[in-house]
């Protein structure tokens, strides 16, 4: 399993209702889009952050394998803000954009943050079920629990044929290698359209309907958590004003 995926069946908020977690995580969210970069989306990544890593139990290792990508997608948005093109040197720094790429950087960091909140708390088959409920057609979180579904089998399927071609001495030089990754993507491509197949298959030997019913295990809103919730989005909201006010 991805680390993040382990981490969010594994946490200590596993058994919360994800209902309370996406109030928690959204608003932060909300609050992080509406505020100030400074001070507003700074508060919300530092609540988001500790909270991550602190109630939530989260380990620091994984949350920097989450958020290494996306950071450097981040770092990849800022760097045009910092240049200029055109005249004489034709690229050259620019510090007039060095307050908006720390405000871009800051909002998307913060953003960020407070989508791992969530993500990393609560298992997508916990959310799912409950998405039909709220009116989301079925249709939608169906492909959306095979598509997980089948993510884990092509990992697998890649894991099993690079360990074959690994023990072969498929990769020992840049043309052994290039041969192996050809060949791995195609048995790749060819497992997945077989499981594929079976799948359809197996739900057609079951009697499919066209509606994948999955029991979701009861687990009942905290009022008490509810409340700690909007207390600490308003807290949020009073910082940022007090601070801004100065």
């Amino acid at each position: 399993m991805l680390p993040l995926d382990t981490a969010a069946y594994t946490n200590r908020w596993r058994p919360r209702h994800p209902g309370e977690k996406a109030l928690l995580s959204l608003g932060l969210l909300v609050l992080t889009l509406v505020l100030p970069t400074w001070p507003g989306a700074a508060l919300t990544g530092g609540v988001a952050l500790v909270l991550v890593l602190g109630p939530a139990g989260l380990a620091v290792r994984v949350l920097w394998r989450a958020v290494r990508v996306p950071l450097g997608f981040v770092l990849t948005g800022m760097l045009p803000l910092l240049v200029s093109l055109g005249g004489d040197p034709w690229l050259r720094w620019e510090p007039a954009g060095l307050p908006q790429a720390a405000q871009l950087a800051g909002r998307a960091v913060a953003a960020l943050l407070c989508l791992l909140l969530f993500a990393a708390t609560t298992p997508l088959a916990d959310l799912l079920p409950r998405l039909n409920r709220l009116g989301v057609p079925p249709a939608v979180t169906e492909v959306a629990a095979l598509t997980y579904r089948f993510l884990f089998l092509l990992l697998e399927s890649l894991r099993a044929v690079r360990d074959a071609q690994a023990g072969r001495l498929g990769f020992r030089t840049w043309r052994t290698s290039y041969r192996s990754l050809t060949g791995q993507g195609a048995a790749v491509f060819v497992r997945a359209f077989d499981r594929a197949r079976r799948l359809e298959q197996g739900l057609a030997c079951r009697g499919y309907t066209g509606s994948l019913r999955v029991q979701a295990q009861a687990r009942p809103l905290s009022p008490a958590f509810v409340a700690s919730t909007c207390v600490l989005l308003g807290a949020v909201v009073a910082a940022t004003a007090l601070l801004t006010a100065r």
